[in-house]
């Protein structure tokens, strides 16, 4: 069997509780926990917001004071510093860890995009997306990535559901034609922020399909003091659970406003069992 370190982190954009934007936080925090794979959820990729539409944001607020004429003005949320931050936070991250990135673009962003991303020490044999958005609702999606492990393909799926119950559930729906996908063969890792705040459908039909005797529910959000266990990783019977947790280092509370979560995990090799997504009456070990 071959040992694997697996996370899931919604970085929010690199910003932490203090409202700092800091990568290299980030970055410390993963080094922390020294994953083969990590997910990430809120990423940046590409340019950014260009420099002039960042002025042309500030002449708004000089306009507003203006208007307001005060003797003193108290400000929050702003930056001073010698710059902005690395606009490219994807490639920033992975160049920083050493790993390699494969980017899951959910919408535009600027002139970047914005969304989910896998780093990886292990080699990359594919990736593929699944759009996940709905009507009126903020672009969502899985990405998937397929990597060499031990001489077997691992398909490692990272997701970030809507805030709503029935978008979840209608992506719920989309996730398990992605995820229960036939043509592929080898062991499955989804991981993301699900954004279930509680147990519910996405919890119930995870649990179906990812049975295991491993208590998989962490909370992990909000950082500082955690309530709810919104990030969650799932795995296929291949892979054996040694361990699974959130990860609550000093660093980790302040760095974003959720915890990491790590599964440790012993890849061998075992035939799947038929997907369960739809099946009745099955009653899983309890989280």
């Amino acid at each position: 069997m071959t040992p694997l370190v697996v996370a899931s982190y919604n970085i929010h954009r690199g910003v932490g509780l203090d409202r700092r934007r800091d990568l290299d936080r980030i970055v410390a925090v993963i080094r922390e926990i020294s994953p083969d794979i990590v997910g990430l959820q809120e990423v940046v990729r590409g340019a950014g917001p260009p420099p002039e539409d960042q002025a042309a944001h500030l002449d708004r607020i000089v306009a507003v004071i203006q208007e307001i004429s005060p003797d003193i003005v108290g400000l929050q949320e702003v930056v001073r510093g010698a710059g902005p931050p690395p606009e490219d936070q994807a490639a920033h991250l992975a160049r920083a860890l050493g790993m390699e990135l494969v980017m899951g673009e959910t919408r535009s962003l600027g002139d970047g995009t914005f969304g989910n991303a896998v780093l990886t020490r292990l080699r990359v044999l594919g990736s593929d997306r699944c759009d996940l958005s709905q009507a009126a609702r903020e672009p969502r999606g899985c990405l998937r990535v397929d990597l060499a492990v031990d001489g077997i393909a691992l398909h490692l799926f990272n997701c970030h559901l809507g805030l709503s119950p029935a978008e979840r559930r209608r992506q719920l729906r989309l996730l398990a034609d992605f995820v229960g996908a036939s043509t592929r063969l080898g062991p499955r890792v989804l991981m993301g922020d699900f954004n279930e705040w509680h147990r519910g459908p996405i919890t119930r039909g995870l649990r179906r399909e990812f049975v295991s005797r491993m208590r998989r529910m962490r909370r992990t959000h909000p950082s500082v003091f955690p309530l709810f266990p919104l990030d969650r990783i799932y795995w296929d019977a291949e892979l054996e659970g040694e361990a699974f947790h959130a990860h609550r280092s000093r660093l980790a509370r302040l760095a974003s406003d959720h915890l990491p979560v790590v599964a440790r995990l012993q890849v061998r090799r075992r035939e799947r069992a038929a997907p369960a997504w739809a099946a009745v009456g099955v009653r899983p070990p309890a989280e």
